[in-house]
């Protein structure tokens, strides 16, 4: 069975052209789609929406590759085209054809028409993602979505014909009322965006009533993605709430939804960005010229109100690195402005002492937050290991979370702790640097705290209970500091909880010392032969008959020689024995021939 669409001659179709809407005659089509709903099931070889997200899903836009998808409905036509004998010309001239009402006898001609508009959609959803470097892409783009919504109508005129039944009707409307929705939404002309899309939205939402669940569930993920869309519609036109069900949906969304959302938060941002001009931190207002600032400043709040009303760990923790990756290019974005700027400080104002500047003390802002971020951040993933150690341990093969991940979290937060102390512009102020140094003791006291838990699993005693003494010395030391600190303890993990669960510990660690050292108080019984005594391990489970493993015996290894007196040796002098040389000269030369020197 090939994939395509429905064309049948049974029943007639009330439905309108392109442009009408979909409330007219609606009802009444849905209501007899339902009636025949049986009929459909063994009729309908394919359906409009079901082909388009099989093909996207499997050939790129899984993973956001347009590209790809594109290629393959190139590919895809040219198979069509060649199968169905309905060519464009030949190599030298090109002859344009179009499918007519006549040729619906082969439902693959109206595959043909939508992998056409399927081709220039995708070809301008790969030019927007382009458009974010190359702004004139952004004509290119609009013809292509005006391309695709024109293939769009003429599928929806096609599907008027007798020969298609009312459910692919209805699908291709709604298509194509997607289709000119993009179009509409990226001239940036709201109110006909919003009527496309609530027009294609409606459909769908019939259509997902008028079938059982499993059937409608294409059509549901249809309509949320189609949601944020409409939303960010209704913002454009004047409903302020908007915004906030944009920012719900993101908290409910994942995925290339979860894109799609931050990509339009940020549209959305960037139009309230022009009413922000400065922002106070530590009792100093600082400038904000830098339109990046402005956008994620502007969204910080929103940003860590999304984090506190996360369902579950996973959704918070991809919006930390959202909210963490936006603030590493807004620092970028600020350290390239510093660079740009030859005045990095300014002269002191009415005879004040020379300052930083306030470029300078924005970066310092920025830099606070993505620090405090991280300390946030790996807070919340160790309060998570923390609950998984004290669940039971149900399979034994695989591993689970140790002291020893809790202990490298607490290390990074203790990191970003020390980077806020060398923060330009907060040197000198001191009330900042007695709440970090508070903070950093919180942090060393559950550090301390793990590293002693470390301690307990290999049953090391004593260096477990001096680690819990220490403990106890950095969450007092923290309590008598915060008596002069009002509110500094408020974000930081409850050091009374920790004193609580330490003295209990020690009291465990203590019993079990104990235990441990009245099992080893009997020799082995290899060792003690010769000697009565009354052991009562010998008749336990574990009777303590021999140590294992042996310990280590001292063993003389094997010598190793030296020549040394060869160093001392004197030798007998053997000038007798060596040649003398003849001297050089004429004088040698005379001796010689007369015999003299022989």
């Amino acid at each position: 069975m090939q994939q395509g669409f429905t064309v049948s001659i049974q029943g007639k179709y009330n439905g309108q052209g392109p442009g009408a809407g979909a409330g007219v005659g609606l009802e009444s089509e849905i209501f007899a789609l339902r009636g025949t709903c049986s009929q459909f099931r063994e009729s309908c070889l394919a359906k409009i929406l079901q082909i388009i997200k099989d093909s996207q899903q499997q050939h790129g836009l899984r993973h956001g590759d347009y590209q790809r998808y594109r290629g393959y409905c190139s590919r895809r036509l040219r198979r069509l085209r060649k199968t169905l004998g309905f060519k464009m010309g030949n190599r030298h001239k090109f002859t344009g054809k179009k499918v007519t009402e006549d040729m619906l006898t082969d439902n693959r001609f109206l595959l043909l028409v939508l992998m056409e508009a399927e081709r220039a959609w995708s070809y301008a959803m790969q030019l927007k993602q382009e458009a974010n470097t190359e702004p004139r892409k952004r004509f290119h783009l609009l013809a292509r979505l005006r391309k695709a919504a024109k293939h769009g109508e003429q599928l929806e005129r096609l599907c008027e014909s007798r020969r298609v039944d009312a459910k692919t009707k209805l699908e291709a409307q709604a298509y194509t009322a997607y289709l000119v929705g993009m179009v509409q939404f990226e001239l940036q002309a709201w109110k006909s965006a919003m009527e496309a899309f609530n027009k294609c939205k409606t459909i769908y939402e019939k259509l997902a009533s008028a079938f059982t669940e499993e059937q409608a569930v294409l059509y549901h993920q249809r309509v949320e993605e189609i949601s944020p869309n409409i939303r960010y519609c209704a913002y454009n036109i004047g409903d302020q709430n908007a915004i906030n069900d944009l920012m719900q949906m993101r908290l409910r969304g994942g995925g290339m939804m979860a894109e799609k959302l931050e990509a339009l938060i940020t549209q959305t941002r960037a139009k309230q960005a022009a009413t922000m001009s400065e922002v106070e931190w530590r009792g100093r207002t600082v400038p904000v010229k830098i339109d990046k600032a402005r956008i994620f400043l502007l969204g910080l709040a929103d940003n860590e109100a999304a984090i506190a009303q996360a369902a579950s760990e996973e959704t918070k923790e991809r919006l930390y690195e959202t909210l963490l990756a936006e603030c590493r290019d807004t620092i970028q974005a600020v350290r390239e402005e510093i660079k740009a700027d030859s005045k990095q400080r300014e002269r002191a104002v009415d005879g004040e002492a020379t300052k930083i500047s306030n470029l300078q003390y924005l970066h310092s802002y920025l830099t606070y937050i993505k620090l405090w971020t991280v300390v946030k951040r790996n807070e919340s993933m160790a309060h998570v290991l923390q609950a998984k150690l004290k669940e039971p341990q149900m399979d034994e093969n695989k591993r689970g979370p140790r002291p020893q991940d809790l202990i490298r979290l607490y290390d990074i937060i203790l990191q970003s702790l020390a980077e806020l102390c060398t923060l330009q512009g907060l040197e000198d102020d001191h009330t900042f640097q007695k709440e970090v140094s508070l903070k950093m003791l919180v942090y060393k006291a559950y550090r301390c705290f793990f590293i002693a838990q470390s301690y307990v699993l290999v049953k090391k005693w004593s260096e477990a209970l001096v680690l819990y003494e220490r403990v106890l010395k950095y969450a007092r030391e923290v309590q008598s500091k915060a008596k002069n600190l009002n509110n500094s303890l408020k974000d930081l993990p409850d050091v009374q909880e920790l004193i609580t669960e330490v003295n209990a510990e020690k009291y465990s660690l203590q019993a079990a010392a104990i235990l441990g050292e009245s099992s080893q108080q009997w020799d082995p019984l290899c060792e003690r032969l010769e000697n009565f005594s009354l052991d009562p391990t010998i008749l336990g489970k574990q009777p303590n008959l021999v140590q294992f493993p042996p310990e280590f015996q001292p063993i003389p290894c094997k010598p190793l020689f030296f020549d040394l007196a060869l160093n001392h040796v004197a030798f007998p002098p053997l000038d007798d024995k060596v040649e003398q040389k003849g001297k050089g000269g004429l004088t040698g030369y005379i001796k010689g021939i007369f015999g003299f020197g022989s």
